[in-house]
C-alpha cells in the first residue's frame, strides 16, 4: 500500500511534477496482463469532496472481478495543469482497497499528452510503478489531423514538433478519443490495449464501469 503525502502548495506541486515526469517510461515493460483496472473520479464542491473509484476487469472477457470506492475531503484547488494533484489522492485510496494489485491500469484522463508532458495517469503509474496509460475524452494540448472513420484508425497527436500520442477512432463514424503513454506502456501497446477494451462502444470498458460507479456514488453521497 503506497503512501502518499500531498503537496501544501503550487510550488511544491510543480517541483513534483518536474521530477516525476523524468521518470516516466515510455517503452514497454509490462509482464503477462490478467487484469486491467479503470479509474475514476466525481466532484461535489458544495461539499469539498471527492469521489474515487477503481474497477477491476478480467483482461480476457472485460468482466467486472472487483470495484472499490472512497469518499474523501478535496485535497488541493483546482490549478490548471495541476489536475492530477486533486485526483491522484482518492484514486490511489480506492486502488489500494483492491484486493489485488492491477496489472495494467487505464486512466480516463491523459498520461504524456499534457503540457509537462506529465498527466494524471503518467503520475498515478509513475506512483505505483504499474503499467499505465491515458484515454482521454477531449484533447489537452496538441494539434492532429482527424483519422479515418473507421474503428482502428487513428493519427498523430503532435505538440512542439513532437508525438505525444494518438488520435484515435475506437468505434466506425464515432468521436475519437486521445490515448497517450502514461508509464512502462509503448504507444502502440497502448492503442492494441484501447482497441480491445472498446468493443461495442466509444470509451474503453474500464472508462465506463469506473463512470458508472463514481457516478452511483456520488448520487448517494448527494441523496
Amino acid at each position: 500500500m503506497i503512501q502518499y503525502d500531498a503537496p501544501q502548495t503550487e510550488e511544491q506541486a510543480i517541483e513534483i511534477q518536474t521530477s516525476f515526469a523524468d521518470k516516466v517510461i515510455t517503452s514497454d515493460k509490462l509482464t503477462h496482463i490478467d487484469t486491467i483496472a479503470g479509474v475514476d473520479v466525481a466532484y461535489d464542491e458544495d461539499s469539498n469532496q471527492v469521489v474515487g473509484a477503481a474497477v477491476l476487469l478480467d483482461a480476457k472477457t472485460l468482466k467486472v472481478i472487483e470495484s472499490c470506492s472512497v469518499v474523501e475531503s478535496i485535497s488541493f484547488p483546482y490549478i490548471p495543469g495541476l489536475f492530477s494533484f486533486r485526483e491522484i489522492p482518492p484514486l490511489l485510496s480506492a486502488i489500494n482497497r483492491l484486493s489485488v494489485s492491477p496489472d495494467l491500469i487505464v486512466c480516463d484522463g491523459h498520461g504524456i499528452a499534457h503540457p509537462k508532458r506529465f498527466g494524471m495517469a503518467s503520475h498515478l503509474g509513475v506512483l505505483l510503478d504499474i503499467p499505465t496509460i491515458g484515454c482521454g475524452k477531449t484533447k489537452l494540448v496538441g494539434e492532429y489531423q482527424m483519422p479515418d472513420s473507421q474503428k482502428g484508425s487513428c493519427a498523430d497527436l503532435i505538440d512542439a514538433q513532437t508525438c505525444i500520442g494518438k488520435v484515435l477512432r475506437t468505434q466506425d463514424g464515432v468521436k475519437p478519443v486521445f490515448v497517450s503513454i502514461g508509464h512502462r506502456v509503448s504507444i502502440d501497446t497502448a492503442i492494441e490495449w484501447i482497441n480491445k477494451l472498446t468493443p461495442k462502444y466509444r470509451l474503453p470498458e474500464t472508462t465506463r464501469q469506473a463512470d458508472q460507479l463514481v457516478n452511483r456514488c456520488l448520487k448517494d453521497l448527494l441523496s
